[in-house]
């Protein structure tokens, strides 16, 4: 024991066990004290008139100096309440007990027996004199002493009450049927744990847990939870409870030392011990040692602990922990007079030697209460009640309520059967159980609790911030809360400006991950033989993109819409076809124009010498024929022009194969007819008759019909129509016409080819006739010239994609048709234009001999 700044303080393995009142309850007294028919009532051996006592109700706390005297205050105060409150165990009155243990096994097991044996030696079981064994037992005790408690306990089935978290194994009620918790268990807190290193982006932490079964339970339930929300444990330390020395894995500290933050599995007998360990082993082992951030599993406020211990680590950035949401806020301003008033108390009320006797046969010494102390000033009350108190006034007053319902149901009963009134007080442990298995109960203890959907104790809770200063002063903030929602649901809330930071390490809070986070833009890939946390940032693919840092896969946009150029947002598509307004459209356009207005000319050209020689030679219906058709063609070039269209699409292709086919039918019609009228000439040679309209139109009128039947299958069975593709080219809507069926497309295409196939073999055939008709020669040129350009253009076609492909087609269009208008009406113009006098019927004569 040891003095600090006038402060009495204890060591780490001190305990203080408490225990609530001896059932020293007065019973009848106003009953007894107006009846004159009663003298004098047998109990317990002795006649009394106006008082009477039953069974005790047991308390154990811990903190004997520390928390001893403010738990003394606060049930003898609330014990008042109790005993003054007329509907809560009307004519029973509560007293306590207190026992220390020093967070010993043994002692604890000294303070069990002393509890449970009746005489002046420690023999349970044995009954000599007056019959006082607990009712209730409050416990307030680290995971293995309460194990150890309830186990000894069990025996005589009292119930035991913890206000304090504990481990997750004391929730077995096959192994622990008398346990019952007034705080959720150990584990309310981990979703909060989770949700604050998701917030703050502490992936890789390491996990600090005592070597008891709380800390084992600690390691093997928050370990997997905390994996499968992508947070890394890389670092697990147990620190030894018992045993002398430390194990620990130097390589892991090592290999991990950028870990900065570390969760901690508090016991309230090692919290600093557990924290000085572990700073000692990162300062042998890592650096650098300065930034560390400890998570504690605490739900109690350790505000002292910080204050009080002579281990002080400033290199600390801060500590984090958990309030249950209480309504009460401790006050730590003027906690020395606080201190000294509640230990000034605890010295005038009990006349109690901690050492034992040299006679004495039992290893405790009762110290019982002296009755006529003063009661301390209101003010001092309430600062004693300020200091993190509230969860055990509360745990008592529901103890209270489950001892009155219990007697209420047994006076009611031993009334009913026409019992002794007052045997109905007399109230065996076990007939508690039932009393305090009623869920409610616990459900009204604390502000902050509420039982969950599954109809176990959670509650509310305030996320705490503490800083420990170098002169040994502690700030403390509340930064945030976790708060349920409704039935699965719960706002998590943080105000990281409200955090106590260090402002003498001159250090921003520390990040604590294997890796720098990946951009918005890109996503995660784990390196291979490493923790998941540890990985490569890939960017995302072609079409996808990622909206936020370390992004676990990349989402693909919509179709209208394409990634931005860091990708880390879509934006939407470009909408594009062969406008009349783009640089391509413009050009087609004009050539389109230009090659219509050409055909034209020619055409007035031709209309206006119709008379001349070589007009006629050349057979005027025919040329007249082609040029309308060529006409034509070039105009359904603004059917490929503009947006797409129903009508548009249903007509373009159709019509342009009709009329290209037509065109293409008189060239054939008119190389036909040349090579007919030189064999006429021939003598004797019958092919004269052949000659004339008839043929010609015969051959334009079927080969233009089958393509027209070509056409109408295709209109019949798929029509083109009107598509958006969102996909041929990034960024961009391409707005074209769907053919409907490519195969009667080719189909069509392929019919206009073997026409010029046909064309183009009887023309070079015909090439050497006489001059007279060297048209022959014309049309084999032009015949080239169309076919070049078709066979050209089906692997261009096929090559590109988008406005591109319709550019290609209508290129293709004119390009052809001006071959033909070129091949063969240019000569005939420049000789009608510019050389009239070889425009005669004598030339033509004699040309031919």
């Amino acid at each position: 024991m040891t003095n600090n700044q006038g402060v009495k303080k204890i060591g780490v393995d001190s305990v203080w066990n408490e225990v609530l009142p001896e059932h020293r309850k007065e019973t009848l007294l106003n009953r007894i004290r107006n009846n004159s028919e009663i003298k004098g009532l047998k109990i317990r051996g002795e006649e009394y008139k106006t008082q009477a006592f039953m069974d005790d109700v047991v308390l154990i706390i811990e903190e004997p100096l520390e928390m001893g005297p403010r738990i003394l205050e606060e049930i003898r105060r609330y014990g008042e309440e109790i005993n003054q409150d007329l509907q809560l165990l009307t004519n029973i009155s509560l007293g306590y007990n207190f026992h220390e243990n020093h967070f010993n096994s043994i002692m604890t097991l000294d303070a069990l027996l002393d509890l449970l044996s009746t005489g002046e030696a420690n023999i349970p079981n044995y009954r000599c004199g007056s019959h006082n064994r607990p009712v209730v037992v409050f416990d307030g005790s680290n995971a293995d002493i309460s194990i150890q408690i309830s186990n000894m306990l069990g025996i005589y089935k009292i119930p035991q009450i913890s206000y304090v978290p504990v481990s997750q194994t004391l929730n077995d009620k096959i192994r622990f049927p008398f346990f019952y918790q007034m705080v959720p268990k150990k584990g309310v807190q981990y979703p909060a744990i989770i949700k604050l290193l998701q917030y703050f982006g502490w992936t890789l932490v390491g996990l600090v847990a005592p070597d008891s079964d709380g800390g084992e339970t600690f390691m093997r339930s928050l370990t997997p939870l905390l994996v499968r929300n992508g947070i890394c444990v890389v670092l697990s330390q147990s620190i030894p409870v018992a045993a002398p020395h430390v194990h620990i894995d130097g390589f892991q500290w090592y290999k991990w030392r950028q870990v900065n933050v570390f969760v901690y599995c508090v016991e309230i007998d090692s919290f600093i011990r557990g924290i000085f360990i572990t700073q000692k082993i990162i300062e042998a082992y890592t650096k650098p040692t300065v930034g560390k951030v400890w998570i504690t599993s605490a739900l109690w406020d350790f505000t002292l602990d910080l204050r009080y211990t002579t281990l002080i680590i400033p290199s600390i950035y801060g500590y984090i922990s958990f309030l249950i949401q209480t309504g009460r806020n401790a006050n730590y301003g003027d906690f020395q007079s606080v201190y000294k008033a509640m230990t000034e108390f605890k010295d005038k009320a009990f006349h109690c030697s901690y050492s034992k006797h040299g006679l004495s046969v039992k290893g405790w010494t009762r110290c019982p209460e002296i009755k006529d102390v003063e009661a301390l000033p209101q003010e001092q009350i309430e600062g004693i009640l300020s200091l993190d108190s509230y969860i055990t006034y509360r745990s008592i007053w529901t103890v209270a309520r489950a001892l009155n319902a219990a007697y209420s149901s047994r006076s009611k009963r031993k009334l009913k059967d026409n019992s002794d009134w007052l045997a109905a007080q007399h109230l065996q442990p076990w007939q508690l159980h039932l009393f305090l298995q009623n869920s409610q109960l616990y459900n009204n203890s604390l502000d902050g609790l509420y039982l969950d959907e599954n109809g176990e104790l959670a509650a509310d809770l305030d996320i705490m911030s503490w800083a420990q200063f170098p002169n040994q002063s502690v700030a403390r903030a509340k930064f945030g809360s976790l708060t349920r929602q409704g039935p699965g649901k719960a706002m998590f809330a943080i105000d990281q400006d409200a955090m106590v930071s260090p402002k003498w390490l001159n250090q921003s809070l520390p990040e604590s991950k294997c890796v720098e986070s990946c951009h918005l833009g890109f996503f995660m890939v784990p390196q291979e033989g490493e923790p998941p946390c540890c990985y490569d940032c890939v960017p995302c693919g072609e079409g996808t993109i990622s909206t936020q840092e370390d992004a676990k896969g990349c989402t693909k946009c919509p179709e209208d819409q394409h990634p931005n150029e860091k990708r880390d947002q879509c934006i939407p598509k470009i909408i594009t076809f062969l406008s009349y307004k783009g640089l391509l459209g413009m050009f087609l356009t004009s050539f389109a124009l230009f090659l219509s207005l050409a055909t034209l000319l020619v055409l007035a050209i031709f209309i206006k010498h119709l008379e001349t020689p070589i007009v006629k030679a050349n057979n005027r219906d025919l040329s007249y024929i082609l040029l309308i058709s060529l006409l034509f063609s070039f105009l359904t070039s603004f059917l490929y022009i503009g947006q797409p269209r129903k009508v548009t699409c249903l007509l373009r292709q159709t019509v342009f194969s009709i009329v290209f086919s037509t065109a293409v039918s008189v060239v054939l019609a008119k190389t036909i007819t040349v090579v007919l009228a030189f064999l006429a000439t021939k003598p004797g040679n019958t092919m004269r008759r052949w000659l004339g309209k008839t043929l010609a139109t015969s051959l334009v009128l079927s080969c233009s019909g089958i393509q027209a039947l070509i056409c109408s299958i295709w209109l019949g069975v798929s029509p083109p129509f009107p598509n958006a593709d969102f996909h041929s080219q990034p960024g961009e809507i391409i707005l074209q016409c769907n053919e409907g069926s490519i195969a009667m497309f080719y189909a069509a295409l392929s019919y206009m080819g073997f026409l010029a196939a046909i064309c183009f073999m009887v023309a070079f055939l015909a090439r050497n006739l006489p001059g007279a008709f060297n048209e022959a020669k014309l049309i084999t040129f032009s015949m080239l010239v169309f076919c070049s350009v078709w066979v050209s253009f089906v692997p261009t076609y096929l090559s590109t994609k988008g406005k591109y492909m319709v550019a290609v087609q209508v290129f293709s269009i004119l390009a052809s048709g001006a071959g033909l208008l070129g091949s063969i009406f240019f000569p005939k113009c420049y000789i009608i234009i510019l050389r009239p006098d070889l425009n005669t019927k004598e030339e033509l004569i004699l040309k031919v001999k």
